[in-house]
């Protein structure tokens, strides 16, 4: 396995002494910074077509003045080591930290069914393997699972974690750590979560608490507070309205919170801006209001400006900045 690794990504001699040795998965920095989640601008990318994958370096710094990215495995539109080393380059001359891959569409990790979620934990290892060659210390992965009635599948976390830690045992070699996040279901039950993380009972496995994917009727502060002990990433997620107003939780509570569970490390923005957002408690993943047609300057002027809005607030919160 670990001989494949070296073969595909052709490591340095160093980064290859460190596979044959087993150390710890990368631990995630101990100084506050702020890092983009690439989904942020997810709309301009689809719909506008305005950039690449490549280009988030220059984005990033250029655009927002982050030092961080948050990348996602639907925008890599060819993860060959060309584009790798591309990628490495651009984030290496603008200065800019690769924080990990958020990780979607590579199957169910919680299916009742094994081969079905044994396969899903093969298929997230070239992911791992992309996300040691650019640096990242983490792979963000989705639990899978019921989206409706897991309080009743007794079996779901002895599932979850026999692929996870499966994955896990992959990613040891590549000194990679490996989270989830509450994405709606039964990854937004802490109590689902918090039990995984005890089941598998492995330093190198973590969450990425996001305040905004909150099933229906919980609260939202409660959720984050039972996440946050096993925390290597925060999701910043901010809904801001067109007035410039964040009506679903108090954003600057949520990052308070966080800091005072002792959190430090990466803060990732991802944020919306002039959409209708889902009701306060609102089940993740649920039916929004159609939003108008726009042009790509449109959406574009409204990803960035919820971007600068979310980063403005994690700026006053966390780094103390006036």
């Amino acid at each position: 396995m670990s001989h494949t690794r070296r073969e595909f990504l052709s490591l340095s001699a160093a980064a290859s002494a460190a596979v044959m040795s087993g150390l710890r998965a990368a631990e995630r920095p101990t100084v506050n910074d702020i890092s983009l989640a690439a989904w942020s601008i997810n709309r301009s990318f689809f719909v506008g077509k305005r950039w690449k994958n490549a280009d988030l370096p220059r984005i990033v710094r250029e655009e927002f003045g982050i030092n961080g990215i948050e990348f996602v495995n639907q925008f890599f539109e060819n993860p060959t080591r060309r584009h790798l080393n591309e990628l490495k380059r651009n984030g290496e001359s603008l200065g800019v930290k690769f924080v990990l891959i958020m990780v979607d569409d590579e199957g169910d990790m919680a299916s009742a069914d094994k081969k079905e979620r044994m396969q899903a934990a093969i298929s997230h290892r070239k992911w791992v393997d992309i996300a040691h060659y650019l640096g990242c210390h983490a792979i963000r992965c989705n639990l899978g699972g019921p989206r409706q009635g897991w309080k009743d599948d007794k079996d779901l976390v002895s599932r979850s974690a026999e692929s996870f830690t499966d994955l896990l045992e992959y990613a040891k070699g590549a000194n990679l750590n490996v989270v989830i996040e509450n994405h709606g279901g039964a990854s937004s039950d802490p109590a689902v979560l918090v039990a995984l993380m005890k089941a598998v009972n492995n330093p190198d496995f973590g969450t990425l608490p996001d305040f905004g994917n909150i099933n229906q009727g919980d609260d939202h502060y409660e959720v984050v507070r039972q996440l946050l002990p096993f925390a290597k990433g925060i999701s910043v997620k901010a809904s801001w309205t067109a007035e410039d107003t964040h009506p679903r939780y108090d954003l600057a509570k949520m990052l308070q919170i966080c800091v005072d569970s002792g959190y430090q490390g990466f803060w990732g923005i991802e944020s919306g801006y002039g959409r209708s957002p889902r009701p306060a408690g609102g089940a993740a993943g649920g039916q929004r209001q159609q939003a108008p047609t726009q042009s790509p300057d449109e959406i574009w002027a409204q990803e960035t400006k919820g971007v600068r809005l979310t980063k403005a607030v994690i700026e006053k919160v966390v780094l103390k900045k006036s």
